[in-house]
């Protein structure tokens, strides 16, 4: 089998490590890899098929001889160096939202329009996380019977936003755990900084000791532990972030559906790894729970977890470090016509970012991609 050499962009991220982790452990041909990383990372050693590898500086000269680079950095330095890498003959996997919306760009998820990556001119986009979770549930109902509305609410863990986000969170939660919060019968909740309760029966909370210190480090906007926001990336003019703008526009795009009626909410939730989604899709024709089900269940990529009656459904917890996308409580909007609701969980760090990157490699070198 023919082997290839590869560039992973942004390698000491917690996407560049996932990335180094999937072509391993899906055994992609690979020849020779290159780690590539700004100024600070530069010495740095990473292993490699159980080999110490030393990252080097991201500059015009890293790709001469590189087959396949994989970006996970921002966009604005994608923007710099995917072009160059595409010019010195790599082509380029970008897992920012640099090229997303380009034209001349696909934007790719292998089991929905695995053909578009064949059309690329040097760079290919890999989609937003949230995106990529849910078309992969939707698409195969959507040839069935037409989707023609989505309204989405996503439930995204902190690894979405990177290293930083993740320690906030643990930082945080041990701030409060340090605090002490003591049950004392009969459904009150006193807390050890202030010795306020918390009355059950009224709801009102009379404590703010569950807030962390204004001291903390934050690199998101709010405190993230035990709180969530609606909030992730920039606010626009009208009202939506740009996350849920990309939902929209990245959906329509890969499903080739440029009318298609589609909103987002999208909030940041206490979880380490894995998004979830709340998805509500209106069909042109009727189609049953039992019939999506069905349809899911011979589904690629896609898991059904979906017993109610015993507790099962997705869960971020579960869906951490797998490949597939899981879905559940699959069921009828009954305020509709023909319209279903299904929950959707995957890991953000593999099937919406890494693994889907290697996935489209694996499509251009003629090996399996799903």
């Amino acid at each position: 089998m023919k082997k290839y050499n590869v560039a992973v962009v942004g390698a000491t991220g917690l996407v560049g490590q996932e990335m180094m982790r999937t072509l391993e452990r899906r055994k992609f041909p690979v020849k020779n890899i290159k780690l590539l990383a700004s100024e600070r990372s530069v010495g740095k050693k990473l292993k490699f098929k159980g080999k110490d590898v030393k990252v080097e500086i991201l500059n015009k000269n890293s790709f001469k001889g590189i087959d396949y680079a994989l970006f996970s950095i921002g966009a604005e330095l994608s923007k710099q160096f995917s072009p160059i890498a595409a010019k010195s003959g790599a082509v380029v996997i970008d897992n920012s939202n640099a090229f997303r919306m380009d034209r001349e760009v696909p934007l790719v998820v292998p089991e929905v329009n695995p053909d578009a990556a064949f059309k690329h001119k040097g760079i290919i986009a890999n989609p937003n996380c949230s995106t990529i979770q849910m078309v992969v549930a939707i698409y195969p109902l959507h040839l069935e019977v037409r989707i023609k509305r989505i309204v989405v609410s996503t439930y995204q863990s902190v690894s979405g936003w990177g290293k930083e986000a993740v320690e906030q969170l643990i930082n945080e939660t041990k701030s409060i755990v340090a605090a002490g919060i003591a049950l004392q019968g009969s459904g009150r909740v006193y807390s050890a900084g202030s010795g306020r309760p918390w009355s059950a029966s009224s709801g009102r909370v009379y404590s703010t000791s569950s807030r962390v210190n204004s001291t903390t480090t934050k690199v998101l906007p709010h405190q993230i532990a035990f709180n969530l926001f609606p909030h992730i990336d920039k606010f626009e003019e009208n009202g939506y972030t740009k996350e849920e703008i990309k939902m929209v526009q990245e959906t329509r795009k890969i499903m080739n559906e440029q009318q298609m009626r589609i909103t987002a909410t999208c909030v940041r939730v206490p979880v380490f790894i894995s998004h979830s989604e709340a998805v509500n899709i209106e069909t042109e024709e009727k189609l049953t729970a039992d019939e999506a089900k069905k349809i899911l269940s011979k589904a690629p990529g896609v898991v059904i977890v979906d017993d109610p009656a015993n507790s099962k459904y997705p869960f971020p917890i579960d869906a951490t470090g797998k490949d597939a996308v899981y879905v559940g409580r699959i069921r009828e909007d009954k305020s509709i016509p023909h319209g279903l609701n299904l929950w959707v969980v995957s890991d953000n760090l593999r099937k919406g970012a890494a693994l889907n990157a290697v996935q489209i490699a694996e499509l251009l070198i003629g090996s399996r991609g799903l």
